[in-house]
């Protein structure tokens, strides 16, 4: 797993390079004193776990959390226990309290392990295959990914747009619960709301997504990955 360190306290970030480097699993490609820094390498590297302390000057580990659209796994280490909740919410693998054990390092990172081999395989399936079920009406009913258009977050539902349907499909769940399930090849969020089929965007402009006559926003995080499909910048 590929991750990066994030400490404003140099010993801290000694220590804590220390720590990853006796986990055989853990490849530590950048220390980084502030999220800014973070930010920069996060531009041109992926990482798949961050370290995280959350008192930094500048920006706080919880608002660097918060700033961004697609995380990788994060474990919080602070010295402060009054963050746990807060951290907890933006769907922190893990919350260490300064000082951390060795035990107890190797504990969290464990269980980063065992998320980031399961979310592997879960991306692995849903490339093989072709289909999957939503509960609607007190049954099961079958989505296949090709017939889909875009969907549609409301609250605690989403509406699923198709093909061989005028009436969309919807069905209780999150939009982020539903966006885990599809194949991220072939679909792409382009709004806190939406998500569309790549195969079924005819145009694009700087505020706008076209599905043939259906024009959707485009959110501001979400502009560069859709103009990164068409293999262009944004103008």
């Amino acid at each position: 797993m590929r991750c990066i360190a994030i400490d404003d306290e140099p010993l801290a970030l000694d220590l804590l390079e220390d720590n990853i480097s006796m986990v055989p699993y853990l490849q530590l490609i950048a220390k980084c004193n502030n999220a800014f820094e973070a930010m920069e390498v996060l531009r041109t590297q992926q990482a798949d776990l961050i370290f995280l302390d959350i008192q930094m000057p500048g920006l706080t580990g919880l608002q660097f959390l918060q700033s961004m659209s697609s995380k990788p796994l994060v474990i919080l280490i602070t010295a402060y226990e009054k963050y746990a909740l807060e951290g907890f919410n933006l769907d922190v693998t893990d919350y260490l309290v300064k000082p951390v054990s060795l035990e107890r390092f190797i504990k969290a990172c464990n269980k980063a392990h065992e998320l980031f081999q399961l979310k592997a395989a879960g991306k692995t399936g849903r490339e093989q295959s072709d289909f999957f079920f939503v509960n609607v009406d007190y049954s099961l009913f079958k989505i296949v990914f090709s017939d889909i258009i875009w969907i549609e977050g409301l609250k605690d539902y989403v509406k699923i747009h198709l093909k061989s349907s005028n009436k969309p499909v919807v069905t209780r769940m999150s939009i982020k619960g539903l966006e885990e399930q599809l194949p991220p090849t072939k679909f792409i969020r382009v709004h806190k709301s939406y998500i569309v089929s790549v195969a079924a965007i005819t145009a694009i402009r700087k505020n706008s997504v076209f599905l043939e006559e259906t024009e959707l926003p485009v959110g501001d995080t979400y502009r560069d990955a859709l103009y990164a499909i068409a293999g262009k910048s944004q103008p």
